[in-house]
Formats: C-alpha cells, structure tokens, sequence
C-alpha cells in the first residue's frame, strides 16, 4: 500500500494563471514547454521565466528542453530560472556531468519514450545519471520527433518493469486522465504521475478536470 501521496505534475502551463490554478489544486510540480519539433504547450522562453519567478517554494519547475547539446541546455535553463531540466530527447552521457557541473541545485529529469524492451536498458542506463525519469509515449524515429505532449498511453507493464528496475524516482506520463489515473498508478506504481491533455479542454487547463483528477487520488 502507498505510504505517500503520489506527486502530480501538470504539463503544458501556458499562463500565470493556468500555473497557479494548477497548485491550488495540488500540483507539486508545472511544466514549462520550449521549443519543439512537434506537439502542445510551447510558449517562450521569457513567458517560462515569467511563470517560473511566482511559483512558491517546494514547487517544482520543470523546463521542457528538446535541445541535445550541454551547452544549449544550460545557457537555456540560465535564461528560463527553472529549478529542473526536462530533457525530453537523448543525450549524450558525458552531457549530463557538465549540466551538473555548471546548474548545481538545478534537478535533471530524463524522459525515456517507452516503446518496447529496450526501454527497459535505455532507462537503467541513464538512471546513472539523473535525479528521475519520466516515462512519455513519444517518438523519436518519426521524421518530426514526437517528443511528449501525445495524449497516448504505453505499455504499462514496461513502465513497471522500469519501475521496478532503477533506483531513481519515476513520473508516469502519456494519456492519463482523471478516468484512468488509479489503474494506471496501480500497474505502475509510479512515485508521480504528469498530465498535459488529460486535464485540458480546447487546450486550456480545465478547473473541472483538476478537481476530478485530485478527487480520484483522494487530495
């Protein structure tokens, strides 16, 4: 039996307004999406530093970053005052000891895009290196990368098997909603959950939604 609440995270903040609602709520992490090749939610760089600056203290701020380059990583999270990167697309290792280097107290977040077994080996890999993982449906073949924001869910039972395989914390993302949050928490066991379209309505954050999502974890 889960001893702790399960943290939530909601993605896709676009406003002030929509961070705050988020947190009243009970939101212990938002979202803040950069440039992407595809997918919802993208705002600049100054609206993410605008939002990030009200968030109180114990609320996480995740920077979505699609950029793959240390450098490019850092002058970004420099610029935006996150206090987590997000790294949404494969880098290299030695990537990450710079990022530490350079951002120290700022969290790194790997998103691992589940698609079969090798999922399992890619997230134990870079387990090594984070602070957490997030696992997402996207898809980094595509000609235009799918990296989040997808609105589909993944098999489950390799999420588990990644849950069970690392000794990092796990956000499980892709396709929950309200209707399907206990039994995606029950197959997984995540330690946080993260939620763009699942809470939204014609793209906007959704008071109802919130409150039935938080109803549903017992908030």
């Amino acid at each position: 039996m889960r001893k702790n609440k399960i943290r939530v995270k909601i993605c896709c903040i676009s406003s002030i307004e929509e961070a705050r609602l988020a947190i009243t709520y009970g939101a212990s992490a938002i979202g803040l999406v950069s440039d992407m090749p595809s997918g919802p939610g993208v705002i600049s760089e100054k609206l993410i530093e605008e939002i990030a600056g009200i968030v109180p203290p114990g609320i996480a701020t995740f920077l979505l970053t699609s950029k793959t380059e240390a450098n490019s990583i850092i002058a970004q999270q420099r610029k935006c005052k996150t206090n987590t990167i997000q790294i949404v697309d494969s880098i290299k290792n030695d990537a990450y000891g710079k990022l530490r280097d350079e951002l120290p107290g700022v969290k790194i977040v790997q998103v691992v895009h589940v698609s079969g077994g090798e999922s399992v080996d890619e997230a134990k890999e870079v387990s090594r290196f984070v602070d957490a993982i997030l696992l997402d449906s996207g898809n980094q073949k595509l000609k235009v990368k799918e990296l989040g924001g997808t609105g589909r869910t993944h098999d489950w039972r390799i999420s588990k098997l990644i849950c069970d395989s690392v000794d990092v914390p796990i956000l499980l993302a892709g396709g929950i909603n309200p209707k399907n949050v206990k039994e995606a928490i029950n197959a997984v066991n995540p330690f946080g959950i993260d939620l763009c379209s699942g809470v939204r309505v014609d793209g906007k954050l959704n008071e109802q939604l919130l409150s039935e999502l938080f109803r549903e974890l017992n908030y």
